[in-house]
């Protein structure tokens, strides 16, 4: 399925869908941002519509990858919980990989504790009902999606504030951020926070303050390359190995 096409008649945006029993796997081509993502939620949703019980990501053809991207992911995550299903992430490029580490969202779509249980034979670690654990397990994964979202808008206003004061592009700011986050061992959101805080008169460490100034330097100095598509992580199944709009 072909979610969106670019000037030259050949997809800019794919999603490909193979169903084996009660799993459903879905492959992305693309880059996951603003634009392209309404386009790509409602193939995301007709899928796990249509699956039983659960859905698995392939985004090792994902070069870029936004908050737009991971909001959608977010909700498709949501979504599957309320009809009781699962969303997993099961191959995806370096981009989505580093958006997932430095936003804590990783855990989140990984298999939950009840369905390695499942696979995998009984628990022996302790008694109680399966349903019971299930629920917990749930509602942790309700309580992390929430706190992931919730640090959306320090993020973004971080990035703003970067694109604003240094005249970057966004994508070149969000790299920044992550650099820096990266480099100084602070998780995404406090680094956002700490930044957007500095605004108003909070002065940031001078750890911080020289690792940020060296990632806008590198940031500018980047020319942007839409076009590059890092090395997966991952592969992707032989099902999904042929070219775009083959």
């Amino acid at each position: 399925m072909t979610a969106a096409s670019g000037p030259d008649h050949s997809p800019a945006h794919e999603v490909r869908v193979l169903c084996v029993g009660e799993r459903t796997g879905v492959a992305l081509h693309g880059e996951l941002d603003l634009s392209s993502c309404p386009l790509v939620e409602r193939e995301l949703h007709d899928a796990l519509r249509r699956t039983a019980r659960h859905l698995d990501l392939h985004l090792d053809a994902v070069p870029f990858c936004d908050f737009a991207g991971l909001n959608m992911l977010l909700r498709l995550r949501l979504r599957a919980l309320v009809h009781n299903k699962t969303v997993t992430i099961a191959s995806s490029s370096p981009a989505v990989e580093r958006l997932l580490e430095v936003t804590d969202a990783r855990r989140l779509f990984t298999a939950p504790a009840c369905e390695l249980r499942q696979a995998t034979g009984p628990a022996t670690d302790g008694p109680g009902p399966s349903h019971v654990r299930a629920a917990e397990d749930l509602s942790v994964e309700v309580t992390q999606l929430r706190r992931a979202m919730q640090t959306r808008p320090a993020i973004d206003l971080a990035r703003g504030i970067l694109v604003a004061t240094f005249n970057l592009t966004p994508e070149a700011a969000w790299a920044a951020l992550v650099t820096t986050s990266q480099n100084t061992n602070t998780k995404l959101h406090r680094l956002a926070e700490d930044l957007v805080n500095s605004v108003h008169g909070h002065v940031l460490s001078e750890n911080v303050r020289g690792h940020l100034r060296a990632a806008v330097v590198k940031a500018q100095r980047t020319p942007p390359q839409p076009d590059a598509e890092p090395a997966p992580t991952n592969s992707v199944p032989p099902q999904w190995r042929t070219a775009p709009g083959q």
